[in-house]
């Protein structure tokens, strides 16, 4: 890994999400296909890209079964128990409306609403994400969401990887498609013969599941536009360089264009983890996909004080943050953008991939500036409440339709104006 000597400000933002030209056509041709031709053009893509034709859409209850049971007994308890702890933390976030009583009888309100149905991508293809499942369906769940949709692509046998089926058998998900890519977006934003139409889709995937989000936004809602995984370590020389080489690679594993940082103080600690990333990389199964990533997105930086390190980070606004620092929960409270903050030794990033209970859906590509990772929010929305009184609306009523007239809307005027006196 390159190693850098910190100046200025350092930024992580790639145009990765917005594709090409190319790609960007071909998505648009499935989404026309799919919501013209329905279920017919879904099978065609299928099997263009994914190597089978699907009879059926839709996983049956025995495909299911056949699943998880497939796996082994301690990891179907493991994931159990993740699900539990994803479950613990969520419901933290649930909020209830609130009623604002007014003078005379009068009150102003909020009402939460769950959503009505979401789709919930899963990606596959390089990797199979079990815990993506869990990530995506329990704040849905909590969030009191009553249809919970999973669409996730299908290996060339027509199967689901066992491990995505035990995840939603767990949390008692049965409405499941073998579908991937636009041609999954598509499906779940305009329906089909098999597939009913959602309110919104969640989720990450390839670049063209984040084009097909992007172009069906406003059909429907989305999360975000989520782009390659990122992780940035604040360390200094307290860390070791072993675990935070371990820990870049983490990471990196998961894609080419995956990006991974490392901003220290110390220099004697970037040369070791530069070392470190270089003989672990030997030995990683994912050596070839890890080595591209750190080669075009990985780089060390080595700040004179932590402050610098701080604003950097903060610059950066990454997806995943990690801090092995003295005081680490003291820095902690000086980082405003990142997705997700991992403090401390022991807090490494894979920590909340899978098991602690926070979500592993986050901003990626400098979007923590303004944007969350996945919530019980993400599944609700909230409608305002009005009641006027006569007597509160004969106060106000004067107020408004002077408003109005400025504004130069004389029937809203008319409209408050109109009320008042007995109708026959």
């Amino acid at each position: 890994m390159k190693i850098t000597k910190l100046t200025k400000g350092i930024s992580l933002k790639r145009q990765l999400e917005s594709g090409n030209e190319e790609q960007l056509k071909v998505v648009r041709q499935v989404l026309a296909d799919v919501r013209a031709q329905g279920d017919t053009a879904i099978r065609f893509y299928t099997e263009k890209w994914d190597g089978f034709a699907p009879e059926n859409l839709r996983v049956t209850q025995e495909e299911i079964e056949e699943g998880a049971n497939a796996i082994d007994q301690q990891l179907y308890a493991d994931l159990t128990e993740a699900a539990q702890n994803i479950r613990h933390y969520h419901e933290q976030q649930k909020r209830s409306g609130y009623r604002l009583e007014l003078a005379n009888g009068s009150w102003l309100g909020q009402r939460i609403t769950a959503l009505d149905a979401v789709g919930l991508y899963v990606p596959g293809g390089i990797a199979a994400y079990p815990s993506s499942v869990l990530m995506n369906v329990i704040p849905a769940q909590v969030a009191g969401v009553k249809r919970i949709v999973i669409s996730s692509p299908a290996g060339r046998d027509g199967k689901l990887p066992p491990g995505v089926l035990a995840a939603a058998r767990i949390l008692g998900v049965e409405e499941i498609y073998k579908v991937g890519g636009a041609q999954a977006i598509a499906g779940l934003a305009y329906g089909t013969e098999t597939i009913s139409p959602v309110d919104k889709i969640t989720g990450p995937g390839n670049i063209f599941v984040a084009l097909a989000k992007r172009e069906v936004f406003g059909e429907v809602s989305i999360d975000m536009i989520a782009g390659p995984s990122e992780i940035a370590v604040l360390a200094d020389d307290t860390a070791f360089a072993d675990e935070v080489a371990a820990d870049l690679l983490s990471q990196a594993e998961h894609d080419q264009l995956a990006c991974a940082i490392l901003v220290t103080t110390s220099e004697q600690l970037a040369k070791k983890v530069a070392d470190e990333v270089e003989k672990q990389l030997t030995t990683l199964p994912r050596q070839e996909i890890a080595r591209a990533s750190i080669e075009n997105f990985g780089a060390i930086y080595v700040a004179e004080k932590m402050a610098d390190a701080i604003e950097a980070v903060n610059s950066l606004a990454p997806e995943h943050l990690e801090i092995v620092t003295k005081n680490a929960e003291a820095v902690a409270e000086q980082i405003r953008h990142a997705g997700g903050i991992f403090i401390g030794r022991y807090s490494s990033e894979p920590v909340g991939d899978y098991f602690a209970g926070t979500n592993h859906i986050l901003p990626t590509n400098s979007t923590a500036r303004f944007a969350s990772g996945l919530n019980v929010d993400d599944f609700v929305k909230k409608s305002s409440i009005v009641f006027y009184s006569e007597k509160t609306w004969a106060e106000n009523a004067p107020k408004i339709a002077r408003l109005a007239r400025m504004e130069g809307l004389e029937g809203h005027a008319r409209a408050v104006e109109s009320r008042g006196w007995e109708k026959e």
